[in-house]
């Protein structure tokens, strides 16, 4: 007796079917990628690039060139630089960039890969990126001495930056910056969170080309913002942050402390609610976070530190009027210790 899906499959219904249906599939996907293409167009057409583009040499070697985006205002010294936390583009800074501005030069950036900054054929470590930014800073003209200040993950690179430019920093802002043991001392049970996050990212690198999370609304009602940040490029880049960090972490551990530059700590409400946690981590997630933000400010002998009350992570968006204060403070102490050098014999 001849097999019953042999015939099913032979059959000339059967064979259109699976023809309609690929047909369909790739219509489909095709439509998708039309449709993520023109939206990104129009949104990156409304909300024109602020800044501009430099070419820096990557990887050490001449032939290797890599374009990323740098946004500077103002003017003065020293210059205050901008690091946003993972995967983040230089919009998180613009509640605090004009006003900044207002008193010294100031520049915000796209980590290669992110933003209007071209990917990177390099690792995607706070060490790399340290070192990328050097070449941005130089390429586009940015002189030292600096002001650094960096958010969450940012807080790694600038270290790093400091570690490798020593001469060239005059003082340093940590924005609730991450610190390089937090992996082992918050709560074990954020592991599971952290790991159900990295699946959330690797679907949305996955179907960005596709138009899908744009279309379901996860990219946000901000065009703006959407036309930096919602496309492929960005999201491969916050995966791959996200999967380095633990080596980020290790990097930032061994660049050591920071003598006596000025540095403020600015650190998230203790008590500030975390919705997106579970009602038992939240206490313990922010004991560890507190005592581990206090910690930080003992990188210099001359931190001190700042909480920033009813601010959450993002104190930057929360609480501008305090990063703006903190940076105006280590600016001024920057611009003191020069005079104070000029007048020497």
């Amino acid at each position: 007796m001849p097999d019953p899906l042999i015939l099913s499959t032979s059959h000339p219904w059967f064979r259109r079917v699976v023809r309609v249906l690929i047909t369909l599939i790739l219509a489909a996907v095709a439509l998708g990628g039309l449709y993520q293409n023109v939206s990104e167009t129009r949104d990156r057409r409304v909300h024109p690039m602020p800044g501009q583009r430099v070419t820096i040499p990557a990887g050490g070697f001449d032939r290797l060139a890599l374009t990323m985006h740098i946004h500077c205002l103002g003017q003065g010294s020293p210059a205050v630089i901008l690091d946003s936390g993972l995967g983040d583009s230089f919009l998180s800074w613009r509640k605090v960039q004009p006003d900044i501005a207002k008193f010294t030069r100031v520049c915000s950036y796209d980590r290669a890969g992110l933003g209007y900054s071209d990917s990177s054929p390099r690792a995607r470590t706070s060490q790399v990126f340290a070192e990328e930014l050097g070449g941005l800073l130089h390429s586009a003209g940015v002189s030292p001495p600096y002001i650094l200040v960096g958010h969450s993950m940012g807080g790694y690179d600038v270290r790093l930056y400091a570690g490798l430019y020593r001469n060239d920093i005059a003082g340093m802002v940590l924005v609730d910056s991450s610190h390089p043991e937090q992996q082992k001392r918050l709560p074990p049970a954020l592991n599971d969170i952290d790991a159900t996050w990295v699946r959330e990212q690797e679907s949305f690198e996955f179907t960005m080309p596709f138009g899908i999370p744009r279309l379901m609304g996860f990219c946000g009602s901000d065009a703006e913002v959407r036309a930096a940040e919602c496309n492929f490029h960005s999201v491969r880049e916050a995966v791959a942050e996200l999967k380095a960090v633990s080596e980020s972490a290790a990097q930032t551990a061994a660049a050591g402390t920071l003598g006596d530059m000025p540095l403020i700590v600015l650190s998230s409400d203790p008590d500030k609610p975390q919705p997106d946690l579970p009602e038992d981590l939240v206490k313990p997630t922010n004991d560890a976070w507190a005592k581990m933000q206090e910690e930080l400010t003992h990188l210099s002998t001359r931190g001190t530190q700042v909480i920033a009350k009813n601010s959450g992570h993002y104190i930057q968006l929360d609480r501008p009027d305090l990063v703006i204060e903190a940076v105006r403070q280590v600016v001024e102490q920057a611009r003191s210790a020069q005079a104070a050098a000029e007048t020497r014999p």
